[in-house]
């Protein structure tokens, strides 16, 4: 008896012990799991998170409540990516094809676009439950490429009521000046140019974009500084805000740089158009001037807004814009691009390379190997997405000139917006290679490729400790 009960205090045992076991299996399990998301499922819930919003949009859009006059299914699903992805490239008149409601669908779709997926779905879970969980913190965190010094909670916050208050005041100054120059329902027009430019999106409920106002002092200005505000990222404002609170700045650097960059290609921009361009001949001094730095600044903010015509403006010209399309706006910003930051680090690079040092430097500072990599990475896929893009558009599109459809490629990648006229007379396959592109953009070009080649790390570093063994 005394050994059949010793028997089953130990099978007891070894059961527990077993039981236990398989717990501790399955949490470590539970736990590679998740550690493998959390590596590997940031881009691709970025992505997956853009492509929702853009799906609801071209449901919305595609509602007969939502058009004037009956808009073909590819158009109205290249409006909801071009707004979510705040590209502004329209195949269809903006003002004259949707309604009211059309045009509600359409900026909501930009203010979501432009504050970012994580940021409007993160501020939602603050408001609620008044925290973040780990996996929506590491997203947003690499979403905005924010260092560790930076609260995340308190980033998400800053942007949304710089945001607000921003386009806000932008708002009421478009207002008054509408107002004053005879728009019709001005106050409407003020909130949605107002949105769209500080997003950096470009769509205008004007045919000709803003081409009436071209010699407009305070429309071009207020423009100018809503999509700048908007561009140069939000990292600048809270960087901005700890040195005014008597903080210690973390991002000096990267402030400087990104204002840096900013300048140098605002002032080269404006006087290479100011100069060279035939089509601002004809104006004023003051007006040419005046056009020739808001087209740079459409062009280098990725806004998209246009005060002249750009189908008219030389070949060189057109290069020079799309050079600073495919740099773009700053990180953590509305706008698109390579970003101002990652052609820093690779004219540091190039620097280095010539004069055969070692270190990489930019304003006396070191450029980490990661940031290099990254940088060279984004610049290697933008120009393979961008000849694979080119190469099926001179398919699908053979009746449009190579220029006028790099031009649009360009455009689209950048998420900028601007065009030669040929967006609408595009095929329907060419519509479609624009939609990738401009949700390639938005998503951000290096961070698209990652969410299309994403495998699970943990699963990938098993197989090889397997192998090992």
């Amino acid at each position: 008896m005394n050994f059949l009960l010793r028997c089953g205090v130990k099978a007891g045992n070894r059961t527990k012990a077993s039981v236990v076991g398989i717990k501790r299996r399955v949490r470590k399990l539970a736990l590679g799991a998740r550690l493998g998301v959390m590596q590997a499922a940031p881009a691709r819930l970025l992505l997956f998170g853009y492509v929702s919003y853009m799906l609801v949009g071209w449901a919305l859009l595609a509602l007969p409540v939502s058009q004037i006059q009956p808009v073909a299914a590819i158009d109205t699903l290249f409006t909801a990516v071009s707004a979510v992805s705040t590209t502004g490239l329209a195949t269809v008149s903006v003002g004259g094809s949707f309604s009211p409601f059309g045009e509600v669908v359409m900026l909501a779709l930009i203010q979501a676009g432009g504050l970012g997926y994580m940021t409007i779905g993160s501020f939602a879970v603050l408001s609620v439950y008044h925290r973040l969980g780990r996996m929506r913190t590491h997203t947003v965190r690499q979403a905005f490429n924010l260092p560790e010094g930076i609260s995340v909670v308190m980033f998400l916050r800053s942007v949304v009521w710089f945001t607000l208050i921003c386009e806000g005041i932008g708002a009421l100054a478009l207002f008054l000046m509408f107002h004053h120059a005879g728009v019709p329902n001005a106050l409407w027009m003020a909130v949605f140019h107002s949105i769209s430019a500080f997003c950096t999106a470009g769509f205008s409920l004007f045919d000709n974009s803003l081409e009436m106002f071209h010699d407009h002092v305070g429309i071009n200005l207020a423009i100018s500084i809503l999509s700048l505000l908007g561009a140069m990222g939000f990292l600048i404002i809270v960087d901005g805000w700890r040195a005014l609170m008597g903080r210690e700045r973390v991002l000096g650097f990267t402030s400087k740089v990104i204002v840096r960059m900013t300048m140098v290609f605002l002032g080269l921009g404006t006087l290479i158009l100011f100069v060279t361009e035939p089509e601002l001949t004809a104006l004023p001094p003051d007006e040419r001037l005046m056009a020739a730095f808001f087209q740079t600044m459409s062009a280098s903010t990725t806004v998209g807004f246009n005060t002249v015509s750009i189908t008219g403006m030389s070949q060189a010209v057109l290069m020079v814009l799309m050079a600073l399309m495919v740099v773009g706006a700053s990180p953590a910003g509305t706008g698109g691009g390579l970003k101002t930051t990652s052609f820093a680090a690779l004219l540091g690079l190039v620097r280095s390379t010539l004069k055969n040092r070692e270190a990489v430097r930019f304003f006396k500072r070191r450029v980490s190997d990661e940031k290099l990599n990254m940088a060279t990475a984004s610049l290697a896929y933008y120009a393979g997405l961008c000849g694979l893009a080119m190469f099926l558009l001179l398919l699908t599109d053979a009746d449009q000139t190579f220029e006028a459809l790099l031009f649009e490629a360009t455009s689209a990648m950048g998420t900028v917006g601007l065009s030669t006229g040929i967006t609408g007379d595009l095929s329907d396959l060419g519509k479609l290679i624009v939609i990738v592109l401009m949700t390639a953009g938005r998503v951000g070009i290096l961070t698209f490729g990652i969410a299309l080649a994403a495998h699970d790390e943990s699963r990938a570093e098993e197989q090889d400790d397997n192998l090992v063994l």
